[in-house]
C-alpha cells in the first residue's frame, strides 16, 4: 500500500485530503507543518508528499528544498506536490526550481490532484527502478579516472576514489551515476536533469538547474582526483564524463 504524508495546518483540509486519498486505497500519515514532517519521515517514509505552502516553522516551499536536497536518496526520490491559494507564475517557477515535483493550485479539484498523485507515484517508481538496474544490471561500476579507481555502487547510492569514500549529496550522487553509465558520451541535459530531478524539461531550464549541481560536483571530485576535469562540457548539448576504463560487476 502506498503511502502519502500530508503537511498542512489546517485541520479541515488533512480531514478532506485523508478522505479523498484513504478511498482510493492509499494509507495516509499527516502533519501540521514542515518540521513535523521530516520528523515523520525518519520514521516512516512516505511514498509521496502532498504539502501546503503556507506554514508554520517550516514552510512548503523549505520542506521541499530540505528533501529535494537531502543526502538521504529516500527524501530525494519522494515525489513533493505543493498546494497554495497563490497561483501566480513567480509562484509556481519558485516551486519548479526547488524540485518541486508539481504544483496544484487551491481549491483542490479533485480529479487533477488524483490524477496528479498517481502520476508521481508511477513516476517515483519507474526512476526508483532505474537506479536499481542501472547500468544493465550491473551493481558496482568502476572507473578509471585520472589514474584513479573510482568506484560507485548503485545499490548504496555511494562513491569512493580508492578506499575514501566522497561525501556527497544524493543528486550529486544521481547525476554522477547517469554519467558513469556513459563515459567518453554526451549525455544530455534534459536526460541529466530527469535522473536528479524527475523532470521532465527543455534543455534551457535543465542547464539551469544543473550548473550548480556540475559546479559542486566537479569541486568535490577534484578533492581526491586533481585539478584534471574529468566532467565535461559541451556547449548547449550537455556533459561527458572522461575515463580511461570502466568495470561492471554483478553481485
Amino acid at each position: 500500500m502506498k503511502k502519502i504524508l500530508i503537511v498542512d495546518d489546517d485541520a479541515d483540509t488533512i480531514s478532506f485530503l485523508k478522505i479523498i486519498l484513504q478511498q482510493q486505497g492509499y494509507k495516509i500519515l499527516t502533519a501540521q507543518d514542515g518540521a513535523e514532517a521530516l520528523a515523520i519521515f525518519k520514521i516512516e517514509p512516505a511514498n509521496l508528499i502532498l504539502s501546503d505552502v503556507a506554514m508554520p516553522h517550516l514552510n512548503g516551499y523549505e520542506l521541499c528544498q530540505k528533501i529535494k536536497n537531502a543526502s538521504d536518496p529516500r527524501l530525494v526520490l519522494t515525489p513533493v506536490i505543493l498546494m497554495s491559494g497563490r497561483t501566480l507564475d513567480s509562484d509556481i517557477r519558485y516551486a519548479k526550481s526547488l524540485g518541486a515535483d508539481d504544483y496544484l493550485p487551491k481549491p483542490l479539484d479533485v480529479d487533477d490532484l488524483l490524477a496528479v498523485v498517481e502520476g508521481k507515484l508511477l513516476a517515483a517508481e519507474r526512476l526508483q527502478n532505474l537506479f536499481e538496474y542501472a547500468t544493465d544490471g550491473a551493481e558496482v561500476i568502476t572507473l578509471i579516472i585520472n589514474g584513479q579507481p573510482v568506484r560507485l555502487d548503485y545499490r548504496q547510492h555511494r562513491v569512493w576514489v580508492d578506499d575514501q569514500e566522497v561525501e556527497l549529496t544524493a543528486r550529486e550522487v544521481f547525476l554522477l551515476e547517469r554519467l558513469a553509465r556513459q563515459p567518453n558520451e554526451i549525455v544530455s541535459l534534459v536526460d541529466m536533469v530527469k535522473a536528479t530531478h524527475d523532470l521532465n524539461t527543455d534543455s534551457q531550464e535543465a542547464g539551469q538547474l544543473l550548473r550548480p549541481l556540475i559546479r559542486t560536483l566537479r569541486r568535490k571530485l577534484e578533492l581526491h582526483l586533481g585539478k584534471i576535469p574529468c566532467i565535461k562540457n559541451v556547449r548547449s548539448r550537455g556533459y561527458l564524463l572522461i575515463a580511461d576504463s570502466r568495470v561492471l560487476v554483478r553481485e
